[in-house]
């Protein structure tokens, strides 16, 4: 099998185990290309991304454009004369003279089972929507949004309890085994690419932090799904006292809510009914939701039974 050339173009922890990946195959990564450092923590102190610090730890050439629509990165990107392009999560839109140069093209690892959840949040929307499973496609690129022919799928069950970050670990790491038997067939010439279907097409809006609060009308899984998906970012929560309390983890317990008494409580959306040991059952418009790790805004995420010993929640009304 002839080694390919090839240009790598990441920048999230994501894109790591591909690129780690490539670099243990037969092939050979020329250049890494990322986005350009960028402000983080308190500090504000600018920040290398997972794939460049990977890269470095590997002494490969390390190319940082503010865009591909550049001549001058462009140019840049030809005289690499790269076989393919791979792409994960890169973050920038990839113009037509980009997509043209690499003789093999350029082929991206998305994380879901195209067409569904085409666009830039396929692991939380995938929660969000209540997906059983999900995986991975590696895609030839064209100058649509993810709507290019498929060469590999790659199948993973959403688990019951998988936050955006457990299901992002483990497709990551189903992206880089699926990306080096891709390029293993482009390299052999047995790739054989097919068109995404046109039906049942669905899009990933880039997640808003406004969408990480709580509506406690709605159903007790519903906002499950919610603080499942917004897991690490951009984290579910509600209001307390009129302070931002933060829920880091919770579970639907499947039970009708009454509108009427409840212990002598009225079981309106959003009433804690009990804060114990357990935590905190929360009443929904329909069913309870049992939350077992919170945030005050300044604070540690700690157990919810370790603020239920610290305040008094019982028959207060979240989101107020």
């Amino acid at each position: 099998m002839k080694a390919l050339s090839i240009v790598f173009a990441g920048t999230p922890e994501f894109s790591v185990p591909a690129l780690e990946a490539l670099l243990d195959s037969r092939h050979q990564v020329v250049a890494v290309y990322t986005q350009p450092d960028r402000p983080a923590g308190r500090g504000r102190r600018l920040a290398m991304s997972p794939v460049k610090q990977c890269a470095l730890r590997h002494g490969l050439p390390v190319e940082q454009p503010g865009s591909l629509r550049d001549p001058a990165a462009v140019q840049d990107l030809a005289r690499r004369a790269a076989d393919l392009m791979v792409v994960a999560a890169y973050g920038l839109i990839l113009p037509p003279a980009v997509l043209a140069l690499p003789r093999l093209g350029c082929v991206n690892i998305h994380a879901s089972l195209l067409p569904r959840w085409r666009g830039a949040a396929p692991i939380q929307r995938a929660i969000l929507a209540g997906d059983q499973v999900s995986g991975v496609t590696i895609m030839q690129m064209d100058a649509g949004l993810d709507t290019g022919p498929m060469l590999l799928e790659r199948r993973c069950p959403i688990e019951l309890r998988d936050t955006a970050a457990t299901l992002h670990d483990r497709l990551a790491a189903l992206g880089a085994d699926a990306i080096v038997q891709a390029v293993d067939a482009l390299a052999i010439g047995t790739a054989q690419a097919r068109p995404q279907p046109e039906t049942d097409v669905t899009y990933a809006a880039k997640l808003r932090k406004e969408e990480a609060l709580i509506d406690w009308s709605v159903s007790a899984c519903q906002i499950d799904r919610q603080v499942r998906a917004f897991n690490p970012w951009p984290i579910a929560e509600t209001r307390w006292e009129g302070r931002q309390l933060r829920i880091w983890e919770a579970y639907c317990e499947d039970v009708p809510t009454m509108t009427g008494a409840m212990g002598g409580t009225m079981a309106v959306p959003g009433r804690v009914m009990a804060a114990d040991a357990m935590g905190l059952r929360v009443a929904t418009g329909r069913g309870m939701l049992r939350v077992t790790q919170v945030q005050i805004a300044g604070r540690k995420v700690q157990p919810a039974a370790d603020f239920v010993n610290a305040y008094r929640l019982e028959g207060v009304v979240l989101g107020t």
